[in-house]
């Protein structure tokens, strides 16, 4: 076990942000884990030392340097451990790149994951965001997932039920917080495909690559292609994907805002509430392309702020709360953030 002291962690968050941790160390076992979580226990100025547990640091905005302890998931491996006559149960450690997951069960054959490609972050944190894309949850194709409990010092199983899955929300975002370190994740994917191909523009790509027999690989690729030419590569430019969720509003405000701005993108949900296109509102408040200094908001994608290079944390999160503030002075709507700030 190694415990490094002031370290710059521009390179484990996607923003790029030139944050310090006082104190960083990788685990890759239980074992590890818990040697640094008694580490974390020794008294540092007469107190805790505050923690960050550190997956892909895709979804994460620092506006200060890390006090504590960071402590980063390399926990690796894929592994079947069950079929049935449709399913096949895959386990995949917390530190696995969710893309590159993604990419293996395309190689397998095994379906469900395909319209989830190309999302940043590690599959750790596919539970804690319930991610999504293009129509897919990855509540859908959850089975299960084993995290450690910091404070009873043990492994816990949680099941689909367990996670109380929501919009970009579980337990372990709200009751849960910082109680537990996710470890392994299960998977039940699909030995037939199920294609979901409604969604946005998969369809129109789909026709414009010529594809004539649908498969899991030809959706994935069309979907790569989607997000490729609108949303900024975090290798190129700092960016943590989308920085807002889209909002749900009622059906009566919904119609009051349609009189008002006819364009307005929305979505009828199941329980009769509307959701907004966040990156639509944003937009049409002026933002799209918008620059300040390094901070910014991506010129193909209002919903994705960026660092365009020495962005400070502050800065990115001034921009947000502007943002904040005119779309709720435009539209009446307010908007939540999606990215963790810290």
């Amino acid at each position: 076990m190694t415990v490094q002291e002031n370290i710059l962690i521009k390179q484990y968050n996607s923003f790029g942000i030139s944050a310090y941790a006082n104190l960083f160390a990788k685990f890759n076992s239980v074992d590890e884990l818990e040697e640094l979580l008694e580490f974390k226990k020794f008294p540092f100025a007469n107190s805790p030392l505050p923690m960050l547990i550190l997956g892909g640091g895709s979804n994460i905005l620092f506006t200060k340097n890390f006090p504590g302890l960071v402590l980063k998931n390399e926990l690796k491996e894929i592994k079947e451990i069950k079929e049935d006559e449709h399913h096949i149960y895959v386990q995949v450690g917390a530190g696995e790149n969710w893309h590159q997951f993604v990419l293996h069960c395309i190689q397998k054959g095994w379906a469900g994951v395909e319209n989830l490609s190309l999302i940043p972050g590690n599959v750790g944190a596919s539970p804690m965001q319930n991610i999504g894309a293009y129509g897919v949850e990855l509540k859908d194709i959850f089975y299960s997932l084993e995290a450690y409990h910091i404070h009873d010092k043990k492994m816990v199983n949680f099941t689909l039920n367990d996670c109380e899955f929501g919009y970009r929300e579980s337990i372990f975002k709200k009751k849960f917080k910082n109680e537990f370190v996710i470890m392994d994740v299960t998977f039940r994917l699909n030995r037939i495909p199920d294609f979901n191909i409604s969604y946005g523009a998969i369809g129109q790509e789909l026709d414009k690559m010529g594809v004539k027999d649908l498969s899991i690989q030809a959706v994935s690729q069309a979907v790569i292609n989607i997000r490729s030419s609108k949303l900024p590569d975090p290798a190129v430019i700092g960016n943590a994907g989308s920085f807002f969720k889209n909002p749900e509003i009622s059906s009566s405000q919904f119609a009051m805002l349609s009189s008002q701005f006819p364009g307005i993108v929305g979505y009828d949900l199941p329980n009769g509430n509307v959701k907004l296109a966040a990156g639509w509102l944003i937009e049409q408040s002026g933002w799209k392309g918008y620059r300040k200094g390094d901070a910014g908001c991506h010129e193909k994608q209002a919903l994705v702020l960026v660092n365009y290079g020495n962005a400070t944390g502050n800065e990115i999160y001034n921009l947000s709360e502007e943002i904040l503030q005119s779309v709720k002075e435009k539209f009446g709507v307010g908007l939540e953030r999606e990215v963790n700030i810290v």
